[in-house]
């Protein structure tokens, strides 16, 4: 029987234009990306430019004129001087002309008893006269002299104004031996003051400067990373920015895992502070790389992790069960990606006992992803045209190219007597929900879904809990979250490998840049816990759907062929995928 019998294709919307709610991806700015070579072994400047791509990026950025380099807004701190140590602790010691200063304005201020003690106005006159008479009494050449060499002043010739002025100082200074170092004491504990308290600020800014290093472990670059991001967020940009070249001397792609994944979350947070982190998620998501590379990446994420052929094969697994009696068939897949994922169950169905049935598959995907895939849907409908040839099934696609929130009832073309499918592989979080847009997309989305009552829903998702967490509650999440994936890659693949590298860049540190960089509709990744996609679907009307026995034994034998370390806990009707004691993928089923 030829293949056209079997295989039906069709677009909505092909050749027609169309609107989205979506920003058109603009042009990235040279800024973003001028400082992004290195050599990998050293420590890099944005882990977002290898040697391996170099050729890649020179087109996209040579329209751009301007050049930055993430270093340059990296400040120092000022030493401060050991003087102003010294004359700070000068202050604290005890001067002994500060008594007789003291003393003296008592006695110009009538502060003596025998002043006090007067009866009459007659014995103060009296006093008063001796007083003055002590004061301006006529003094020898030799203790004028000496007073006036005492104060600095010149041993020239003097006017008789001068002389008067001079005998009453000398004869003051006379009498009162101690206070003729009191004007030079004042003037000298002056200026100690004034390089007191500048001291004091500048041990203070040295100190602020210094405060977050203080109390970080040497060689705890997670708690190093964390710091970074408490700085961010307080809005301490010259803390932040001596963390981030701190962080940025210890980082690499080709280290550790926590070192490989230190260089895409500075990254980020650098992008936060620029507020460039849409741009980089666009660019890296729709123009790098192009063509059949990404394809790749995601082709060696899925071989070396088990991840992706987890979630595919619960969803599988939960639809053959739902259908095994179904002679027509029609699965909605929201994100089509390559449409390999149903080639297992297609194959499935078409061994049935009973026969092949009739499958028709819509499948969704947002516009610019024809860039992961070197092109349209057009490259699935011939995916599945080749499928459907093979196994002898006849199958018909149906593409939507739109973003999930855009999709309405007409586009999926529901028709009766079809028992339908649908699914949500890692997607159903780009769709805004409350927090971000009034008319709740997200769950508007699964009330429209609701309401052509399936005979099987299935979700795939990420179990991280960044949607509506503060932003350094978000970052460490994110950190954990991708430490634990990181982990597991490291098992698999060297470090120094190019596929390595580039699935870490292109498949995950996209993802990481948009959660920690981008807020309201920029911010795209927005996960939640199994217990709130629960929460939302109950409230949209549906229960939960037993997974396949089976199939989890199925899922459990394939993870002992990649590591001992992953784990499967069944909870709540879900099944979770984990690394160690971190759940990271969560598959459940609906109806």
């Amino acid at each position: 029987m030829e293949s056209q019998q079997y295989f039906g294709y069709g677009v909505t919307g092909a050749g027609l234009p169309y609107s989205s709610s979506y920003p058109s991806v603009p042009s990235i700015p040279n800024r973003l990306f001028g400082s992004l070579k290195f050599d990998r072994g050293n420590s890099p400047s944005s882990p977002f430019y290898t040697q391996f791509d170099c050729d890649t990026y020179t087109a996209t950025l040579s329209d751009s004129q301007e050049c930055y380099s993430s270093t340059d807004n990296l400040s120092g701190v000022s030493p401060s001087r050991n003087s102003s140590l010294e004359s700070n602790s000068y202050f604290n010691r005890p001067s002994p002309s500060v008594d007789c200063r003291l003393e003296s304005l008592q006695l110009f201020s009538g502060g003596t008893s025998s002043l006090e003690d007067a009866s009459s106005s007659q014995n103060m006159k009296h006093a008063l006269q001796e007083l003055e008479t002590a004061l301006m009494g006529p003094d020898d050449d030799e203790d004028l002299n000496t007073s006036n060499a005492s104060l600095g002043e010149s041993s020239r010739p003097q006017t008789s104004d001068q002389k008067h002025t001079a005998w009453r100082q000398g004869s003051h200074f006379r009498k009162y031996p101690n206070t003729h170092v009191i004007q030079n004491q004042t003037s000298f504990v002056s200026k100690q003051r004034q390089l007191g308290e500048a001291a004091h600020v500048e041990k203070r800014q040295k100190s602020m400067e210094e405060a977050p290093l203080h109390g970080i472990p040497p060689g705890d670059l997670k708690q190093l990373l964390i710091t970074c991001a408490k700085a961010l967020a307080e809005n301490n940009v010259s803390a932040f920015d001596k963390l981030t070249e701190k962080a940025r001397s210890v980082v690499s792609i080709s280290g550790e895992p926590i070192q490989r994944l230190g260089a895409y979350l500075i990254e980020g947070l650098v992008a936060r502070k620029e507020s460039s982190g849409a741009n980089i998620y666009r660019t890296l998501k729709c123009r790098e790389p192009e063509g059949k590379d990404l394809l790749s990446y995601m082709h060696i994420l899925y071989e070396i992790c088990p991840y992706l052929k987890f979630g595919y094969m619960a969803a599988n697994g939960a639809i053959a069960e739902a259908c095994k009696n179904e002679d027509r068939i029609h699965i909605i897949d929201f994100q089509i990606a390559q449409g390999t994922q149903w080639m297992t169950l297609l194959q499935a169905l078409a061994a049935r006992p009973s026969g092949a049935p009739h499958v028709r598959i819509t499948g969704i995907d947002d516009p610019v992803s024809k860039y992961a895939r070197g092109d349209g849907l057009e490259a699935v409908a011939r995916r599945l045209s080749a499928i459907s040839e093979k196994f002898n099934i006849p199958v018909e696609f149906h593409g939507v190219p739109f973003f999930a929130p855009d999709v309405t009832k007409e586009m999926l073309d529901v028709r009766p007597g079809e028992a339908l499918a649908v699914n949500f592989p890692l997607q159903l979080h780009h769709t805004p929900d409350e927090s971000v847009d009034v008319n709740n997309p997200r769950d508007g989305l699964l009330r429209m879904i609701k309401s052509f009552n399936p005979k099987v829903v299935t979700l795939v998702e990420q179990e991280s809990n960044t949607n509506t967490t503060p932003f350094v509650t978000r970052f460490v999440e994110t950190l954990n979250y991708y430490l634990a994936m990181f982990e597991s890659i490291d098992v698999t693949l060297a470090r120094d490998r190019k596929e390595r590298i580039s699935v870490e860049q292109h498949c995950l540190a996209r993802d990481m840049v948009n959660v920690i960089a981008c807020e309201g509709k920029e911010r795209v990744e927005r996960h939640e816990l199994f217990r709130k996609w629960k929460s939302r679907f109950m409230m949209a009307g549906f229960q939960q759907y037993p997974l396949s026995t089976y199939v989890n034994s199925v899922i459990k034998t394939l993870l002992r062929t990649y590591s001992e370390h992953y784990t499967l806990v069944e909870k709540d009707g879900a099944m979770l995928l984990g690394w160690k004691d971190r759940n990271l993928i969560s598959a459940s089923a609906w109806h």
